[in-house]
C-alpha cells in the first residue's frame, strides 16, 4: 500500500485530492482489493470493474449524507477500502470479520444491506422519498448491474420511480455485459443486436452510397437522422419513456467522463439514470480473460491465479454435491427426453454448464428472475416434460409463491434441485439454506428429499424425475462423504433406514448431519453410551416406522442444518405427537440451527460455535442424559 491510499480513512479525505491524482488512487485500490482477495477469497471480478465508479461517486456525491446503494454488494469492496475499513479488510469473510456484502451495523456508509440482486433502486427510491419528505437536499444514488435488470423486481421499481419528478433519486447502471455468468435476455441483447444487426448495417450502407453520388447535403442529413435513429432504439429510450433523464453511455473507467457527468448529474431534480460501461475483472489478467471463474473466488495465488487450499497447496479431489447433481442429471436426460435443465443465472453455480454443453436444446438460462424460472418450469410440466430448476435455497425464497401457486397447487411435475441447504460459510445470512425445509414443508403435495451423500442424491434424483408430483432436492454446499453403504439405493419415497443400532438415545438425522451423528455416536460408544443412528432421507413424507422405531430408545433427538422452527424435527414432534408417543417415558429434543440469523464463518467454525459437529451433538448428549 502506498503513502496515497494510506492517507484515505474516509471519503472526505477522498474529496482533498486533486483530480489528477485520482487515477492513481484507483490502481492502488485495485492492486489493494487483488491482494486482499488473494488471502481471504470473495467477489474479486466485480470489484474490480468500479474501483474508478467507486472513487468518483465518493468524490462527486456528500456520501454518507448522499445514501449510496450497491446492488448485491459484491461489488462494494472498494467502497470498503475508501468508507473506514481498509485496515479490516484482511477480515474479509472471516469470522467476526467484515461481511462480503454491505450491512447496515457494519458501517454509516452501508445505508442498505444487500445479498440479493435487484433489490437497489427499490430501497433508494425509499431513502429519496424519505429525503423529500424531510425536505432534504440529497441525492439518493443506487449502483446496479446490468445483469440485475433481468429481475422483475428492478423494473418495478423503475416504473415506480418514474412517477415522482420531484424525488431525487440516481441509478447507476454499471454495464459490464456480465451478472455472474454472461447476461442472457433480450434486454442486454438489445442495444448490440439493433446497432450491429444485418438489416441496420446494409440500410446504412445501401444509403451512404446512393447519398455520396447524389448530394454531400443531404449526406450529412442522412447522418444526423441515422443519430436519431440511435437513440429511438438504444435502451435510453426505455427508460425514458420510464419517467427517468437517461445519460450515456459512457467509460466506466475514464474519470474524464466520470466526474463532469456526475456533477452535472447532482445538481438536477427527478429520477436520473447514468449508464455506465465497466469491464469486469479490470486490471487482473485472469479475472478479464476468465470472469466467470473469477466472480468468486476461494484464496489464490496472486501470481499464477490459481486457487488455494486451506494448507495452501492445490485444492480437494472430493466431488461437491454440485457436481454430483450435474453429473448424475446428464445420465438421467440421457436416456430420458423429457428431463429440461433451467437456472436463474446460475449455470456455473448449480452445476449445469455440462449439461448446456451436452444437451443445448433442452437447457434453459432466464437470468436472475427465479419468479419467471418457476412459472416456466410450470409451463413445460403442464406439456408433458419434466423440468430440473437447479438453484440456490437462498434464491428459492425468491418465488416462493410461484412454488405454491404455479406448481403445487396444480400438482404438477417440477424438481427443484436445491443447491446450498443449510449453513453455506463465507457469504453469510443472505446466502444461507437456512429456511428451506421450513418453507417447503408446508406446502401441500411437496415431497422433500435431502440426501446425505452421493449415492442418495443420485438415487434421489432418479426416483424424482420419475415421481410426477413437485419433488424438492436439498443439498449442500460442500463436498460429499460417503456413508458406508456405497451403492445407489432404489430410493422409495418416505423410507428411510437404520445405520446403527443402540437402545438408550436415538439420534435422527437429515441429510449430512448423518455422518455427524454416527460420528458423536462413536464418541459415546467409548464411553458407554449407546446410540442408534438413524437416516431418514425424507421430511415428507416422514418415515413413519423408522420414527417409531426410535421413539424405542428412552431419549430421541433430531439432527438439522435447518431453522428448528416448523422444519425436520418440527415434522418429526408433530408425529410423535399424533401418534401418542410423547409420553413420560420418552424424552425428545430438536437440534438445528437457532432462531437467528447466522453470522458469516466457515462451515466447520458455525457448526462448532453453534454445537452441530460431532464433539457438540456429543457434549449436548451428555448433558442431556445428566439431567
Amino acid at each position: 500500500m502506498t503513502s496515497l491510499l494510506a492517507s484515505i480513512a474516509s471519503p472526505d479525505d477522498l474529496r482533498l485530492l486533486p483530480e489528477e491524482r485520482l487515477p492513481l488512487l484507483a490502481e492502488e485500490i485495485r492492486q489493494f482489493t487483488i491482494d486482499t482477495v488473494a488471502r481471504t477469497g470473495g467477489h474479486l471480478g466485480a470489484s474490480l470493474g468500479v474501483v474508478e465508479l467507486t472513487v468518483a461517486l465518493h468524490y462527486v456525491f456528500d456520501t454518507p449524507r448522499d445514501p449510496l446503494i450497491w446492488d448485491v454488494g459484491h461489488q462494494s469492496y472498494p467502497h470498503k477500502i475508501l468508507t473506514g475499513r481498509r485496515e479490516q479488510m484482511g477480515s474479509l469473510r472471516q469470522r467476526h470479520g467484515l461481511s462480503g456484502f454491505t450491512k447496515r451495523e457494519e458501517s454509516p456508509y452501508d445505508p442498505f444491506g444487500a445479498g440479493h440482486s435487484s433489490t437497489s433502486i427499490s430501497a433508494a427510491l425509499g431513502l429519496a422519498m424519505a429525503i423529500r419528505h424531510r425536505q432534504g437536499e440529497q441525492r439518493a444514488v443506487a449502483v446496479i448491474g446490468d445483469g440485475a435488470l433481468t429481475a422483475g423486481m428492478a423494473y418495478e421499481a423503475l416504473n415506480n420511480a418514474g412517477q415522482h419528478d420531484d424525488v431525487n433519486l440516481v441509478v447507476v447502471l454499471n454495464d459490464n455485459e456480465m451478472s455472474i455468468s454472461p447476461n442472457v435476455g433480450a434486454m442486454s441483447a438489445y442495444l448490440s443486436r439493433i446497432l450491429s444487426g444485418r438489416f441496420y448495417t446494409r440500410l446504412k450502407g445501401r444509403t451512404q452510397r446512393v447519398l455520396e453520388k447524389i448530394s454531400p447535403p443531404l449526406l450529412g442529413a442522412a447522418r444526423r437522422a441515422e443519430e436519431h435513429m440511435k437513440g429511438f432504439l438504444t435502451p435510453g429510450t426505455l427508460f425514458e419513456e420510464l419517467g427517468f433523464t437517461y445519460f450515456g453511455p459512457i467509460d466506466g473507467h475514464d474519470f474524464g467522463s466520470l466526474l463532469p457527468t456526475l456533477r452535472n448529474i447532482r445538481v438536477l431534480t427527478g429520477p436520473v439514470l447514468l449508464h455506465v460501461v465497466t469491464r469486469k475483472g479490470k486490471g487482473y489478467p485472469p479475472a478479464e480473460e476468465s470472469p466467470c471463474t473469477y466472480h468468486g473466488v476461494v484464496p489464490f495465488d496472486r501470481a499464477t491465479g490459481k486457487a488455494l487450499s486451506p494448507n495452501g497447496t492445490g485444492t480437494s479431489t472430493s466431488p461437491s454435491f454440485t457436481r454430483v447433481f450435474s453429473d448424475a442429471l446428464i445420465e438421467l436426460a440421457q436416456t430420458n427426453p423429457r428431463i429440461m435443465a433451467i437456472t436463474a443465472a446460475m449455470p456455473e453455480g448449480t452445476g449445469l454448464l455440462p449439461f448446456q454443453e451436452r444437451f443445448p436444446h433442452r437447457f434453459f438460462d432466464v437470468g436472475i428472475a427465479e419468479q419467471h424460472a418457476v412459472t416456466f418450469a410450470a409451463g413445460l410440466a403442464c406439456e408433458g416434460f419434466v423440468p430440473v430448476v437447479a438453484i440456490y435455497s437462498t434464491f428459492l425464497q425468491r418465488a416462493y409463491d410461484q412454488v405454491v401457486h404455479d406448481v403445487a397447487l396444480q400438482d404438477l411435475a417440477v424438481v427443484f434441485a436445491v443447491d446450498r441447504g443449510g449453513l453455506v460459510g463465507a457469504d453469510g445470512p443472505t446466502h444461507a439454506g437456512a429456511y428451506d425445509l421450513t418453507f417447503l414443508r408446508a406446502i401441500p403435495g411437496m415431497v422433500i428429499m435431502v440426501p446425505a451423500d452421493e449415492p442418495e442424491l443420485r438415487g434421489m434424483l432418479a426416483a424424482a424425475v420419475t415421481l410426477g408430483r413437485p419433488v424438492a432436492l436439498r443439498y449442500p454446499r460442500g463436498n460429499v462423504k460417503n456413508l458406508p453403504e456405497r451403492q445407489t439405493p432404489a430410493i422409495a419415497v418416505g423410507v428411510g433406514r437404520r445405520l446403527r443400532e443402540g437402545d438408550r438415545v436415538a439420534l435422527c438425522a437429515i441429510g449430512e448431519m448423518a455422518h455427524t451423528a454416527l460420528e458423536a455416536a462413536l464418541v459415546l460408544e467409548a464411553e458407554g453410551i449407546s446410540v442408534a443412528v438413524f437416516d431418514c432421507r425424507f421430511v415428507k413424507p416422514l418415515d413413519e416406522r423408522l420414527l417409531r422405531e426410535a421413539a424405542r430408545c428412552p431419549v430421541l433427538i433430531t439432527l438439522e442444518e435447518n431453522t428448528v422452527l416448523g422444519g425436520f424435527g418440527a415434522a418429526v414432534l408433530e408425529f410423535l405427537a399424533r401418534d401418542g408417543l410423547l409420553d413420560g417415558n420418552l424424552k425428545v429434543r430438536t437440534w438445528g440451527l437457532p432462531d437467528r440469523f447466522i453470522p458469516h464463518g466457515s462451515q466447520e467454525e458455525l457448526r462448532r460455535e453453534l454445537l452441530l459437529d460431532a464433539d457438540g451433538v456429543a457434549l449436548q448428549i451428555r448433558q442431556l442424559l445428566q439431567e
